[in-house]
C-alpha cells in the first residue's frame, strides 16, 4: 500500500499533504489526552512493532503478497490519535531511510495508511463494543473485524485519490475492482495479526490496552436465588507482567521479526505493486529520492550476504523507529504533565 512518487500528481499530493498535516496536528493534541506515564513507552514500542511486522509479507494469492498496515492494531492498543502518530512515524522512517513509499507521496501514504485505517477501524471497533457483551474476549473479536475492514477501506481511499489525481489513464472501475479484491484477502492477514497481538497484550496487561478500558464487569454472585453485584475489591488485582517486562519482550520480539523472520517473508509484490504493474498505474513512477540510501530496499549497502544485509537493516529500522517514536510520545506525555501541573492551573 506504500504509494511511490509519480503515481499521484503534484496538486493532489499537496492536498493530501495538507490533510495529513491537519490530522497530525489534531492527533498531537489528542495523544496528549490518551498517553500517560504507563502508556507512553508502549506507544513507541507499538510503532517499532508495526515497522517490524510490515517487513513480513505473507502470500495472499498467486504472485501477490500483503503485509500489516497497523492502524487498527495501534488504535486499539494505544488510542486512535496516538495510532495516527505511530503509523506516521513508521511511514516517515520507511520513506527517508528505506526508500519505501515516496516522499512527495508522504501525504498520500499518511492519509491512506495512517488516517483512513485508524478512523475506520476504531469506528468499527467501538461500534462492536457497544452491541456485544462487555468482555475481554469481545475486544479480541472486535479487533479482528475492525482490522479486516480497515484494509479494503484503505484500498477504496487509494482508488478515490487515484481517481482525482492519478497520472495514468486507467479505468477507475478496473483499479477499484483489483485493489479492493486483493486487499480483502490482505485484510484477513491483518485481522489475524491484530487479534493475536491484542489478545496477547490483554492476557498479561489489560490495563494498558486503550480499547479494553472500562470493560471490566463486576463479579456477580447468586444470593438467595438472585444475582447481585459482588463488593468491589479493596485493592487492585496485581498485573501478571510488569510494564518493563512487557516492553522488553515486545522489543525483543520486534527485533527477532525484523532481523531474522523477515528473511523468510514472501518475495512476491504486495497488493498495490501487483495492481499497479498489471493495470499500468506504475508507468510514470519516479525514482525515489532516497534510492541511494545505505538502507534502501531494506538492505545494508556493501554487505553481500542477503540474510545478514536484510537482518541488519531490519534491526536498525526497529531501533530507529522505537527511538523516534518514544521521543515523540515521551515529549507529549511531559507536555500533558506540564498542562495539569499546579503551576499551569494556578493552584
Amino acid at each position: 500500500m506504500h504509494v511511490p512518487d509519480g503515481f499521484i500528481d503534484a496538486p493532489t499530493s499537496a492536498v493530501t499533504g495538507v490533510v495529513a498535516a491537519g490530522a497530525l496536528a489534531v492527533s498531537l493534541r489528542g495523544a496528549r489526552r490518551e498517553l500517560d506515564e504507563r502508556t507512553a513507552p508502549l506507544a513507541g514500542l507499538v510503532a517499532a512493532f508495526i515497522f517490524a511486522v510490515q517487513m513480513l509479507n505473507f502470500p495472499v494469492a498467486a504472485g501477490t503478497s500483503g503485509h500489516l498496515l497497523g492502524g487498527a492494531l495501534a488504535a486499539i492498543l494505544v488510542g486512535p490519535c496516538t495510532a495516527v502518530l505511530c503509523v506516521s512515524v513508521v511511514l516517515l522512517m520507511q520513506g527517508v531511510l528505506f526508500a519505501d513509499g515516496g516522499l512527495t507521496a508522504l501525504g498520500v501514504n499518511i492519509t491512506d495508511m495512517a488516517i483512513v485505517t485508524t478512523v475506520v477501524s476504531y469506528a468499527v471497533f467501538r461500534g462492536l463494543l457497544a452491541v456485544l457483551p462487555r468482555k475481554r474476549r469481545t475486544v479480541t473479536v472486535a479487533s479482528f473485524v475492525a482490522a479486516l475492514v480497515s484494509v479494503p477501506a484503505a484500498a477504496v481511499a487509494f482508488t478515490l485519490i487515484y481517481a482525482v489525481g492519478g497520472t495514468t489513464d486507467v479505468s477507475i472501475g478496473k483499479v477499484a475492482t483489483a485493489m479492493i479484491g486483493v486487499h480483502v484477502l490482505i485484510g484477513i492477514g491483518e485481522a489475524v495479526i491484530t487479534a493475536l497481538t491484542v489478545g496477547a497484550v490483554i492476557a498479561v496487561r489489560p490495563d494498558l490496552v486503550h480499547g479494553a478500558r472500562g470493560l471490566r464487569q463486576r463479579l456477580r454472585l447468586r444470593v438467595n436465588g438472585e444475582l447481585v453485584d459482588a463488593p468491589a475489591p479493596t485493592a487492585p488485582v496485581a498485573a501478571r507482567t510488569s510494564r518493563r517486562t512487557l516492553w522488553i519482550t515486545g522489543l525483543v520480539t520486534s527485533l527477532v521479526l525484523a532481523g531474522f523472520v523477515s528473511f523468510y517473508a514472501s518475495a512476491s509484490p504486495d497488493g498495490l505493486e501487483k495492481v499497479a504493474h498489471d493495470k499500468g498505474i506504475d508507468k510514470k513512477a519516479e525514482k525515489h529520492v532516497s534510492a541511494d540510501s545505505p538502507l534502501a530496499d531494506y538492505g545494508v549497502r556493501d554487505i553481500a550476504d542477503a540474510r545478514l544485509s536484510g537482518g541488519l537493516a531490519g534491526v536498525i529500522g526497529v531501533g530507529v523507529t522505537v527511538v523516534a517514536g518514544s521521543a515523540v510520545f515521551w515529549a507529549l506525555r511531559r507536555r500533558r504533565a506540564d498542562d495539569v501541573s499546579p503551576a499551569s492551573t494556578g493552584v
